[in-house]
Formats: C-alpha cells, sequence, structure tokens
C-alpha cells in the first residue's frame, strides 16, 4: 500500500492504495500531517482527480476503488456512487433505494464509515428536512462540497 498527503481546500488529504485500487481518502486538519514531496505513481491519477475536483473542474471520477468493508458497508457505498454531482438526496430515499425503510441507522452508521471521501460522495445525503446531518468530515465540509457542487453558483450583490 502507498500513501501519499496533498493539500486541499478542506484540510490535508490522505489517499492510500496499491494495484487493487484506492482503499482509503480521507482528510485531517492542516497541521496534523505533512504534505508529501513525492506521490507514488499508483496515486497520481487520485491526486490529480481529486486537484481537478477542487478545482471546479472534475464532476465525476473514474478511479479503481477498493474500500475495505461488511458486505452491506459495500452496498451503501455502492449507492452512493449513483447521487449525480450536483444533487441531493435524504438519508431515508437512500434508504428506500435499498429496500429496507427499517435500516435507515444502519445506512446512516454506513454512510459514516465510508472511507473513500468525496469519490464516494456521502456529503451528499442529507436529512429529510434538507438539515445537513451526520458528516463524519464535519458539517463545514460537507457545506463547502454541496455548495461547490451547486448548478447555481451563488452571487454578490456587493
Amino acid at each position: 500500500m502507498e500513501t501519499v498527503y496533498i493539500d486541499s481546500p478542506l484540510g490535508i488529504t490522505k489517499i492510500i492504495g496499491d494495484e487493487n485500487g484506492i482503499s482509503v481518502i480521507s482528510v485531517s486538519e492542516v497541521g496534523t500531517n505533512e504534505v508529501s514531496e513525492t506521490i507514488p505513481e499508483i496515486l497520481q491519477e487520485a491526486v490529480s482527480q481529486l486537484n481537478e475536483y477542487f478545482e471546479g473542474k472534475r464532476t465525476d471520477f473514474d478511479l479503481k476503488l477498493n474500500p475495505q468493508g461488511t458486505a452491506f458497508q459495500q452496498k451503501v457505498w455502492k449507492a452512493l456512487l449513483e447521487i449525480p454531482y450536483g444533487k441531493t438526496v435524504s438519508y431515508m430515499d437512500q434508504t428506500k433505494k435499498l429496500g429496507d425503510i427499517k435500516a435507515i441507522r444502519a445506512v446512516a452508521s454506513a454512510n459514516g464509515k465510508n472511507p473513500l471521501w468525496i469519490v464516494v460522495p456521502c456529503h451528499r445525503v442529507i436529512g429529510t428536512n434538507g438539515s445537513l446531518t451526520g458528516y463524519a468530515g464535519e458539517i463545514w465540509r460537507k457545506k463547502w462540497l454541496l455548495e461547490h457542487e451547486s448548478p447555481s453558483a451563488q452571487q454578490t450583490l456587493f
């Protein structure tokens, strides 16, 4: 497994992967890890695509993914990949799509354990009332990501 740390608008992003795919993309506060001086060849495409995303030049990812989790978590994460850029769904919508409305807590828990920040877009799942609930990467990051992906940029009056 190779690891790289890159700077992003939301903190230091850690990417872990190998020839089987990317297994972890996570974020931490600036100062918790140092930005890597070199990027392992196997992770260069992931770094490039994340940078393009942050620059507003990419709306979807084309990476080989290899997240580690239970069969249920894998099913939930796969469903997250179907949420289009710039759109949101509620936890209840996601749960209904997976076929068992009684599993809403389990679905929310699996979302929270998503090891592939941004690429598997758990930030696009919101509360039924539109609230920005439940985000392992902190609510301010979820808000930033949703605003970044918003189809209509907010204009300033001044």
